[in-house]
């Protein structure tokens, strides 16, 4: 009956989201004014067929990370979240583990950049929120290939950025960095450790740098991204941190007047011809 509860929930809380206040396009005929299902699947970066099957009750104990993804999507407040994770069965994540939750204020921050790529990450590099014209940019990523520090190490999927040796060794060492400092923060996230220790097991690279001790910061930089469809997009790529919860916020902008400028407007409309519109 958890499970029952919980898609009932989501399916109501799903129809007072509209698709204006997730960052997307409202065209085209609606039957509800919320979101549909297959934009609330792509804003949690679960598959539109596990949210049919959860709202229907098909499926039952969803995981702490689905239930996270879903409750960022429909833009719960702190007690919503709460009753959320007790709807699905599970207990919300405390003290000692990465924060995940993004507030409403970040959330009205986000919307005012329509016209610019945005990313959210958390404390471990798992990308948390990213906005139509980011995923159109840097393409969907799924699964493993949401957490930076994985796809960097042990990713096989298409990476659009480019890299020069120097830029991806400073990557590097920045991201064991961060995930060093992080697990320091947060001794009793089991995923994180989970994290950690796999990439210790599997990338050479990866262990090398963690037992060294090696450190390093992420600087704002320049980008390159080559996109299949409208060419190479060369980008100022800033790093932003949310004070109390160690939220990163990557924001990418062209410099006004450049072909990197005209070729991204060209982006923001094949990305909303992307979905649906």
């Amino acid at each position: 009956m958890a499970g029952t509860e919980f898609g009932r929930t989501v399916r109501r809380w799903r129809d007072r989201v509209s698709p204006e206040a997730a960052g997307l396009p409202s065209g085209g005929h609606r039957r509800a004014p919320g979101l549909r299902r297959e934009e609330l699947a792509m804003l949690a970066g679960i598959s539109a067929d596990y949210v049919t099957r959860l709202e229907q009750g098909r499926a039952a104990n969803p995981s702490e990370q689905v239930v996270e993804a879903l409750g960022r999507a429909l833009r719960v407040s702190a007690a919503e979240r709460e009753h959320l994770f007790h709807s699905a069965g599970l207990v919300p994540p405390g003290r000692g583990t990465v924060p995940a939750y993004i507030a409403p204020s970040v959330h009205r921050m986000l919307d005012r950049l329509t016209g610019t790529p945005v990313a959210v990450s958390d404390a471990s590099w798992t990308l948390l929120l990213a906005n139509p014209l980011y995923t159109a940019l840097m393409g969907e990523r799924y699964g493993r290939e949401r957490n930076g520090a994985w796809r960097i190490f042990l990713g096989r999927g298409e990476n659009r950025v480019r890299h020069t040796p120097e830029s991806r060794r400073a990557t590097e060492a920045a991201v064991v960095g961060d995930l060093r400092a992080a697990a320091a923060r947060y001794p009793a996230d089991r995923r994180l450790r989970q994290l950690i220790a796999e990439l210790r097991a599997e990338s050479p690279r990866f262990a090398d740098l963690w037992d060294s001790g090696a450190v390093g910061r992420h600087e704002a930089s320049r980008k390159t991204v080559d996109h299949p469809q409208v060419g190479p997009v060369t980008l100022d790529c800033d790093t932003l941190s949310v004070a109390g919860s160690d939220l990163r916020i990557m924001i990418y902008t062209a410099e006004p007047g450049t072909r990197d400028a005209e070729r991204l407007e060209l982006l923001s409309v094949l990305g909303l011809q992307s979905v649906g519109v």
